[in-house]
């Protein structure tokens, strides 16, 4: 279920190579073992795309690629999962990275000024920076682990309820059978 599920939203390697705009990727989209759908892979591929997208980096998708291909794990998640940090959640995430950060280098938050712009920003980054970095980078690594044990965990588990359903099946089956049998 959990492969099935995935394929059905996931991007055809063909459809992608026949872009324009992707063509400079096209020994990346081609290769075969980037678009499976194991445990390992889909577990990497979390771990890959939730890391890359805590970053407060450019390019995050083409770092996630990068990662996807350095790690051998499913491309098309890896980069799909960076949009957790879209336009709407991309301050709260990265001011939730900062105040973590603050804590752990025990500094004080900057106040935000009733209307933030990018030049007030600008001028702040010096001391703004070292713990949004921080904040980001202890982010990036926890969720990264959890979500690669999560996602094994869940596939486990999801493998083994279907075994135990096919069980049971079976056995429904055999005890309507030896029941026709009998009768």
């Amino acid at each position: 279920m959990p492969r099935r599920f995935l394929q059905r939203y996931m991007p055809k390697p063909d459809t992608l190579k026949r872009q324009r705009s992707l063509r400079f990727m096209a020994p990346l989209i081609a290769d075969p073992g980037l678009w499976l759908l194991t445990r390992r892979s889909v577990a990497n591929a979390f771990s890959v795309g939730l890391f890359c997208a805590m970053l407060p980096i450019p390019f995050q998708m083409v770092v996630a690629a990068l990662g996807a291909r350095l790690s051998r794990c499913n491309l098309a998640l890896s980069v799909g999962l960076v949009w957790v940090t879209n336009p709407l959640t991309m301050p709260l995430i990265f001011y939730a990275n900062y105040r973590i950060g603050t804590f752990l280098l025990d500094a004080p938050a900057r106040e935000a000024p009733s209307r933030i712009s990018t030049r007030w920003v600008a001028e702040q980054m010096h001391d703004i920076l070292p713990p949004l970095l921080l904040g980001s980078l202890i982010t990036a690594i926890v969720l990264a682990a959890v979500a690669n044990v999560g996602i094994r965990l869940i596939w486990r588990w999801h493998v083994s309820h279907n075994w135990k359903r096919r069980r049971l099946k079976r056995r429904q089956r055999r005890a309507r059978i030896e029941s026709e049998f009998d009768d």
